[in-house]
């Protein structure tokens, strides 16, 4: 039987948590290790997260809930984690695919809808100044019509700021492909905006 870590927090466990203790109970082997990774990776990664998140959709609470589900989706698979060094990357992509379905399908619920206008009173960090200036509105618009990958690329290296080999290994391609996508996406946006 696997103790299940509790964080620092003396409140509710996180869903997260919740969600490898009843992957424990279908029968999935996952170590105290794996687990306290999970936590370790909440703790260093969420707010980068959701910012990363929110640069692809409108909304400070879809971005929220696609941070959360991404968490739900490691930590039932927790066991799974071999790399313990690529599992930030492996996160990452989560949320960028969740935020891709989120846009491509459309989903926004009744509480996203009863919140929309509210990015006001939210925290100053970067991602919500940005979005609250118009002309970077109109360049975060921009970024959001490129094709999947130039996006995506595009918003890992000049919004997070990440080095292009942390890029491919996020999105599972290779340097050159990276480089290539960067290439495009601006050469699109110049395009873009220049018309606009």
């Amino acid at each position: 039987m696997h103790a299940i870590v509790v964080p620092r927090r003396r409140s509710n466990p996180p869903p997260f948590l919740l969600a490898i203790a009843a992957a424990r109970l279908q029968g999935e082997t996952i170590t105290v290790e794996a687990e306290q990774l999970v936590v370790e990776l909440f703790q260093a990664e969420g707010r980068s997260l959701v910012r990363l998140a929110r640069l692809f959709v409108d909304d400070r609470d879809a971005a929220e809930d696609i941070v959360q589900e991404a968490f739900l989706r490691l930590a039932r698979h927790a066991g799974r984690i071999d790399a313990l060094d690529r599992a930030p990357a492996y996160l990452r992509s989560i949320v960028l695919n969740l935020a891709r379905d989120h846009n491509r399908r459309g989903l926004v619920s009744l509480r996203h809808h009863a919140t929309a206008g509210r990015e006001v009173d939210v925290g100053d960090d970067t991602a919500d100044q940005l979005v609250r200036s118009e002309e970077s509105d109109r360049v975060l618009q921009a970024v959001r019509r490129l094709p999947g990958r130039q996006r995506d690329c595009i918003t890992l290296r000049y919004f997070e700021e990440y080095p292009i080999d942390r890029i491919a290994i996020t999105l599972g391609v290779s340097v050159n492909s990276v480089k290539t996508h960067l290439q495009r996406g601006m050469a699109a946006l110049d395009r873009s905006l220049s018309d606009s």
